[in-house]
């Protein structure tokens, strides 16, 4: 019983991280004027992008190309965008808001799937990382802007921290059932915190020494 729920919490926040993200980024080709068909592509990229890097890094068949979901999952997303854009896109922090709930969800689903191939614990952080900022990072580069992985924000570092966070949970003796849903609003609050007040590594100097 408590294997089928723990499978039923991971599948729930699999597909709420996929409409989060397809969302995310077909509010950005909103901006960009795309057509509904390029709108598509952007937030199916979004979504899958990321997750779709982990499963070749795990040798294993990327996970949209043997469950259609995904497919509808961000036709979904784009119709509820073209039926209640005024609902869903009515502030500037919409982008933001599914950007970082996408992030969330999706760093835990990629640690969950990397702790099932049985990597050690350090591999599993790193996995969930990549699985929550890569589709980001495809998505800002097909619509030509500077990756927010690459930006003075916490983001990906947000990845890391919450990946931290479940293992410490383990190590407490928290169940998988409630440790997944606290590593997951941890990410989603360190990246909330990091914006809201202006939280973010310090730029590197110019190295060039031929430019002073």
């Amino acid at each position: 019983m408590e294997y089928l729920l723990e499978l039923n919490i991971n599948r729930v926040f699999d597909f709420l991280g996929t409409v989060a993200f397809a969302l995310s980024g077909i509010r950005l080709a909103s901006a960009k004027q795309f057509d509904w068909f390029g709108a598509y592509v952007i937030g199916f990229v979004t979504a899958i992008g990321g997750g779709t890097v982990r499963d070749l890094l795990l040798d294993v068949t990327p996970f949209w190309m043997i469950d259609p979901a995904y497919l509808v999952l961000t036709g979904i997303a784009l119709l509820a965008s073209l039926l209640f854009k005024h609902q869903l896109f009515s502030f500037g922090k919409t982008l933001f808001l599914f950007d970082t709930i996408g992030l969330g969800l999706f760093t835990m689903v990629g640690l969950e799937k990397s702790l099932e191939a049985g990597l050690p614990f350090w591999t599993c952080i790193i996995m969930g990382a990549i699985t929550g900022a890569l589709g980001g990072v495809i998505r800002d580069t097909l619509i030509n802007e500077i990756p927010l992985l690459f930006r003075k924000d916490i983001y990906a570092l947000a990845s890391f921290a919450g990946g931290a966070v479940y293992f410490v949970c383990i190590e407490l003796g928290v169940a998988d059932t409630w440790a997944f849903p606290v590593a997951a609003v941890s990410v989603i609050a360190i990246r909330t915190l990091a914006v809201k007040f202006h939280i973010h590594l310090p730029n590197i100097q110019n190295l060039d020494s031929k430019a002073e």
